[in-house]
C-alpha cells in the first residue's frame, strides 16, 4: 500500500491535527506542517514524484524512529510508514519534530 501513497494524501492534512500509531500501539496526536515534493529524486520510469511530510507531536514524546500508522484520506489507515524524528533546532524542545520520505 505504500507504493500508493502520493503527495495529494497529505494536502488535506497539511496543517491540520491527526493522530500517529507509534510500534508499541499507542497513538500520538500530531500537526502536520510541512509537505515537500522531491522531483530531483525520481527514479526513472518512476510515476511517483518523491516527496517529504514533516510534522510535531502535540505533546512531550520518547519516541524516536520507527514503523507507524496513519490515516490517509482516500486510502485510509497506512501501515509500516517509517517515521523519523529529527533535531527541534531552536524550535520548543518539549514536543517531538519528526519526517517521513516518500521515494
Amino acid at each position: 500500500m505504500l507504493e500508493q501513497v502520493q503527495d495529494q494524501h497529505f494536502q488535506t492534512l497539511l496543517g491540520q491535527t491527526t493522530t500517529l500509531r507509534l510500534p508499541d500501539g499507542s497513538e500520538l496526536p500530531i500537526h502536520i506542517d510541512s509537505l515537500e515534493q522531491k522531483p530531483r529524486s525520481q527514479l526513472p520510469n518512476s510515476e511517483r514524484v518523491p516527496f517529504g511530510v514533516g510534522f510535531n507531536s502535540l505533546e512531550p514524546t520518547e519516541f524516536v524512529d520507527g514503523l507507524c500508522a496513519l490515516e490517509l484520506p482516500g486510502l485510509g489507515a497506512v501501515q509500516d510508514i517509517f517515521v523519523s524524528r529529527v533535531p527541534a533546532m531552536g524550535r520548543d524542545p518539549a514536543v517531538g519534530y519528526f519526517y517521513i520520505a516518500f521515494n
